[in-house]
């Protein structure tokens, strides 16, 4: 077994504890490349049949083939998908910085998805390399009632034993992705051959690193037009993978004002 099939073993085992120990699952689709590697490893989970819905927390400004990445593959993999509207900026904390604002909509989402569908366990597609804020995150993480991420006290997590206990009222977000990192999931792409947004290669000199919405996100210098060239430049880079990110660049603690609020 080589380090991609440890990995993957690994997260499919927490797919199907998640699935036989939480009543009400969900799975937020970004349509980024970790949550399309999470949709494949969903599809290996289950013998290829996802049996939960995908969310997508839709702010209505992704970018024009992020939406077309959407329409087609939702049909394709025959997923059993939930694209609800965010709420509007004017419901967002204004205390926020601007970008950091325009991004706590997901998290008003997300709260507004759990009250709606009554979901007790959403799987998310972070992973602990790609913020420092998420070095700090479990594998089965219990939010409050409200969303909030009390990272000071978090259940502890030895080896394969996870504790999927959570209060009344509350819910657990369960990270699959979590040990994975940056490179790792370009090379699980390109051994498993899945899709992903063209955004991610090169065009004109740019490409897009981490994907999220128009205005707030934006392209790093490169050259890679294909995954090998991808990968290669990672190897090389000391850059940060959320360096195109507007709300990672607001102010020090934006983030993880924003991630204790609820921020996936």
């Amino acid at each position: 077994m080589n380090h991609l099939d440890a990995l993957e073993a690994e997260s499919i085992y927490i797919f199907r504890e998640a699935y036989a120990k939480i009543d009400k699952l969900g799975m937020l689709w970004s349509l980024g490349k970790d949550s399309n590697v999470m949709i494949r490893l969903a599809q290996k989970a289950f013998l290829g049949r996802i049996p939960f819905p995908v969310i997508h927390l839709d702010t209505g400004a992704e970018f024009p083939e992020t939406y077309a990445f959407r329409e087609r593959y939702h049909k394709e993999w025959n997923l059993d998908m939930i694209a609800d509207d965010c709420p509007p900026i004017e419901d967002a904390d204004p205390d926020l910085p601007p970008a950091s604002r325009f991004a706590s909509r997901k998290s008003l989402g997300l709260k507004q998805t759990l009250s709606r569908y009554g979901f007790t366990g959403i799987i998310a597609g972070i992973r602990r390399d790609e913020q420092a804020t998420r070095a700090k995150e479990r594998v089965f993480s219990p939010r409050a009632d409200d969303g909030v991420w009390d990272f000071r006290d978090q259940p502890a997590e030895f080896w394969d034993q996870y504790n999927l206990d959570h209060p009344q009222g509350a819910h657990l977000r369960v990270h699959p992705l979590l040990h994975w990192t940056e490179v790792d999931i370009w090379q699980y792409i390109e051994r498993e051959n899945i899709p992903v947004v063209p955004l991610y290669f090169a065009r004109d000199g740019k490409r897009f690193r981490s994907l999220g919405e128009e205005g707030i996100t934006f392209p790093i210098d490169s050259h890679a037009t294909t995954i090998p060239e991808i990968i290669a430049e990672l190897m090389a880079t000391k850059e940060p993978e959320r360096a195109g990110r507007a709300m990672d660049h607001d102010s020090e603690d934006s983030f993880e004002r924003l991630r204790a609020a609820g921020y996936m």
